[in-house]
C-alpha cells in the first residue's frame, strides 16, 4: 500500500493498423490503462487523423449484452469471468444469427410469460377484494347470496367467472362476491337465471368470510402455478446456458474493444492511441505492446509532472482488507494527484470513533456474527439483490464488530452488564454516578476524553494537509491558509488557552508573555494574505483588480478568515463531544432496559424485555454510531486536508464496469 496516490505516466503509441486488434485485446487483458482522446497534438497533425469507424455499432452490442444478461439473470446463470477466458481465439461475432438465436429463445418463453401475466392479474384481483374486506370498505364490494329459479347453476358460474370474482356454487345458497364496479354486468347475467336474493342476515355474514377464505386459497394455488411456470422458464434458459455464456463473452469482448477503439485515431496505415498507466506498470505495458506488434510500434512516455495536475487521473492502492474504508473515501470524493491516500487514516479514525460510541463485547460479537452470516449468504448467492443489510454493510460489520468488542473489553461491558473487570474504566458505573476508582469518575471526564481525541484527529488532519501542500509546492497556502501553519498555531494557542481556563476551575484565563505577540503575528499574516496573494498573482498575470477593490476584499476576507479560525476550530473540536454523547446514551439505554426487565415477576417476561432491549440498542445505537463516525470523518477530519478535486483513474479491462453499467 502506498501512503500517497500512485505515480502515473501517459503513454502515446503508434502501431500498424493490422496489429490494432491484437494490441486492444492484449491491453484489455492487462486492464491497467485508462484511455484518453488524442487532443494534445498540433492541429496540423490532427487534420491527418481520422476517427474510428465501427464495424458494429457499440449501442447494438450494448443492447444485445443487456438482453443476454436479462435472460441469464432470469435463468439464475452467473456471468462468466472474462479474466479466466481466452479471448484471442473468439469466433467472429455474427450479430444477425445471434439475434435470431435470442429471438427463438425469447419466443419459446412468450407463452410462459403470457400465462404468468394472466396469473398475476388474477392474484392482484383477489388481493384487491381481500384488501377491501379487511379495510371494511364494503362500498367497493358486491356480495350476493341467493338462488336461481331456472337454468343450470354451472352455466351461471361460467358466465360470472368471465366477469371475475369469487363464486361458491357447490352448496345452497349460492354466493357471489365481486367488485362494485362490475355490479351492473353481474345483475344482467343473474337476471337471465332468475336470481333471488336471500334475506338471511347470518347467511350474508358467513358468506363474506367464506368468500374471503376462498379468495385467499385461490391466491395460494395461483402462486404455486407461478412458481411452476418460473421453474419451467428457468429450465428452458438453463438448457441454453452454455450458448448464452459463449455469446455473452463474445459480445462483451467486442463491446470493450469498440469502447477502447473509440479513443483511437488513424492514418492510412497506422493507429495512434494514448492513455494513463500507473508508473509501476510502464515496463509491463511496453512489453505487451511490443509483443503484440512484433516490435513494429513507437512508444512514448510522458511523466505526470509535465501535465497539469488536474488532468492526471488518481489511483489509490490499498490492501483488500481496507476496501470498505476506500469506498467511504470514494463516496466523498477523489483526492488530488500526488496527495496522501486517506484510506488508512479513515479506517483508524472511523473504527476508534465507533469503538468509543458503541463499546460492548456481547453486542459487538452480534454485529460480527451478522456480518459473517451475511457475507457467506451473499457469496453463495452472487445474483441475490442487496437487502436491508447490504453486501457493503456486511463487509463493514466484519470490522465494526471487533472494534465494538475491543471497546467492550476496555470498558468492561458485555450486553450492557459489568461481567468482567474493565481494562480502562467502568463506563456504565461512571454514567450511573456510582463511585469508581481512577481518573475517570464522571461523565465530564468522558466528555474530556472525547474532546482530547477530537483534538488529536484535527491535528492529524492539519499535519496531513501540510504534507500535501509541501508535496504540491503550494507554500503560500502552507503558510497562510486556515488549515496551514497559521491555522495550526492559532489552534494550538486556543487549546492552551482553553485548558488553562479549565485548569483554574473556570476562574481565570491563562497568561504568558508570548501569548499576545504570537496571536497578533498570526492575525497580521491573515491580514496580509490578501494583498500578498494579489501581488503574486499580478506578477503571474492573473489579477487586474484596482487597489481599492483589493483593499475592500482584504478587509472582508480578514473578518471572515478570523471568524472561521476561531469559531470553526472551536465547533470542530466540540463536535467530537457527540462521541461521548452516544456512548453515554448507549450505557443509559442499557441501564433503562435492565431496570424495566427487573419489574415483572415473571422470569420469562424479564428475559424477553432484556433481549428486546439489546436488539433495539444494537439496531438503533449501532446505526447512530456508524452514521456519526462517518459524519465526523467527512466534516471534521476530511475538511482539514482532503480537497477532493481529483479525477478517478478508471482503467479499461476485462472486468471494467465503464461499459457494463
Amino acid at each position: 500500500m502506498s501512503m500517497f496516490t500512485e505515480k502515473m505516466r501517459m503513454l502515446t503509441a503508434v502501431v500498424m493498423d493490422n496489429d490494432r486488434e491484437k494490441v486492444v485485446k492484449a491491453l484489455l487483458e492487462k486492464g491497467v490503462m485508462e484511455f484518453v482522446h488524442i487532443g494534445t497534438l498540433p492541429a496540423e497533425k490532427m487534420q491527418k487523423l481520422s476517427a474510428h469507424a465501427s464495424t458494429i455499432p457499440r449501442a447494438a452490442l450494448t443492447d444485445m449484452r443487456v438482453r443476454i444478461e436479462t435472460l441469464m439473470k432470469e435463468g439464475g446463470i452467473a456471468l462468466p469471468d472474462l479474466e479466466k477466458t481466452g479471448i484471442d481465439d473468439l469466433p467472429v461475432l455474427d450479430m444477425e444469427s445471434s439475434r435470431r438465436a435470442l429471438d427463438r429463445l425469447s419466443g419459446s418463453l412468450d407463452t410462459i410469460r403470457g400465462q404468468q401475466r394472466e396469473i398475476n392479474q388474477k392474484i392482484n384481483f383477489y388481493r384487491e377484494i381481500i384488501r377491501y374486506s379487511k379495510e371494511k370498505d364494503d362500498d367497493y364490494l358486491d356480495l350476493r347470496v341467493g338462488n336461481t329459479s331456472h337454468g343450470e347453476s354451472k352455466d351461471l358460474l361460467a358466465r360470472l367467472e368471465a366477469i371475475g370474482g369469487v363464486f361458491l356454487f357447490s352448496s345452497k345458497p349460492l354466493v357471489s362476491l365481486t367488485l362494485r364496479r362490475d355490479s351492473s354486468r353481474v345483475t344482467d347475467v343473474m337476471d337471465k337465471f332468475g336470481w333471488t336474493e336471500s334475506t338471511d342476515a347470518d347467511a350474508q355474514k358467513g358468506a363474506m368470510a367464506e368468500a374471503i377464505g376462498e379468495a385467499d386459497a385461490r391466491i395460494g394455488k395461483l402462486e404455486d402455478e407461478l412458481r411452476t411456470l418460473s421453474d419451467e422458464a428457468r429450465k428452458r434458459i438453463r438448457d441454453k446456458g452454455e450458448d448464452l455464456r459463449s455469446l455473452w463473452i463474445n459480445v462483451r469482448v467486442n463491446e470493450l474493444c469498440e469502447h477502447v477503439e473509440s479513443y483511437f485515431s488513424y492514418t492510412k496505415n497506422t493507429t495512434l492511441f494514448s492513455g494513463w498507466v500507473p508508473a509501476e506498470e510502464t515496463d509491463v505495458i511496453s512489453k505487451t505492446i511490443y509483443d503484440a506488434t512484433g516490435g513494429k510500434c513507437i512508444i512514448e512516455w510522458t511523466n505526470a509532472d509535465q501535465v497539469a495536475p488536474e488532468d492526471v487521473p488518481v489511483s489509490m492502492t490499498s490492501p483488500k482488507i481496507l476496501r470498505p474504508f476506500k469506498r467511504m473515501v470514494d463516496n466523498y470524493s477523489t483526492p488530488e494527484y500526488g496527495s496522501i491516500n486517506p484510506t488508512p487514516f479513515t479506517a483508524i479514525a472511523y473504527l476508534c470513533m465507533f469503538a468509543l460510541m458503541f463499546a460492548d463485547l456481547g453486542q459487538g460479537f452480534v454485529l460480527l456474527l451478522v456480518g459473517i452470516i451475511g457475507t457467506i449468504i451473499y457469496k453463495k448467492n452472487p445474483l441475490m439483490k442487496d437487502g436491508l443489510i447490504s453486501r457493503y454493510l456486511c463487509n463493514l460489520l466484519l470490522y465494526l464488530g471487533p472494534a465494538s468488542m475491543i471497546g467492550g473489553i476496555l470498558f468492561g461491558s458485555c450486553f450492557g452488564r459489568p461481567v468482567f473487570p474493565a481494562l480502562w474504566f467502568d463506563y456504565e458505573a461512571v454514567v450511573a454516578g456510582e463511585p469508581v476508582a481512577g481518573l475517570v469518575q464522571s461523565v465530564y471526564d468522558i466528555l474530556g476524553i472525547t474532546i482530547k481525541f477530537g483534538i488529536c484527529v484535527i491535528y492529524l488532519g492539519l499535519i496531513l494537509n501540510w504534507i500535501n501542500l509541501v508535496r504540491k509546492r503550494r507554500f503560500f497556502e502552507l503558510v497562510f491558509d486556515k488549515n496551514g501553519l497559521v491555522g495550526g498555531v492559532v489552534y494550538t494557542i486556543g487549546i492552551w488557552f482553553a485548558y488553562g481556563f479549565v485548569g483554574s476551575g473556570y476562574k481565570e484565563f491563562p497568561s504568558a508573555p508570548w501569548f499576545m505577540p504570537v496571536l497578533l503575528s498570526c492575525l497580521l499574516l491573515v491580514l496580509v494574505k490578501g494583498p500578498l496573494g494579489y501581488f503574486i498573482g499580478r506578477r503571474q498575470g492573473k489579477h487586474k483588480e484596482s487597489i481599492g477593490r483589493v483593499a475592500i476584499d482584504t478587509i472582508m476576507d480578514f473578518v471572515v478568515e478570523v471568524l472561521e479560525l476561531f469559531s470553526g476550530f472551536l465547533s470542530n473540536t466540540l463536535s467530537f463531544m457527540r462521541v461521548a454523547g452516544l456512548g453515554i446514551a448507549h450505557a443509559s439505554l442499557m441501564s433503562a432496559f435492565y431496570q424495566m426487565a427487573a419489574m415483572p415477576d415473571n422470569a420469562i417476561a424479564s428475559v424477553a424485555i432484556a433481549i428486546i432491549g439489546n436488539i433495539l440498542v444494537i439496531v438503533l445505537e449501532g446505526l447512530s454510531a456508524g452514521i456519526q463516525s462517518l459524519r465526523l470523518n467527512y466534516y471534521e477530519f476530511f475538511t482539514k486536508y482532503f480537497t477532493g478535486h481529483g479525477i478517478a483513474f478508471e482503467p479499461v479491462g476485462l472486468k471494467s464496469r465503464i461499459v457494463s453499467d
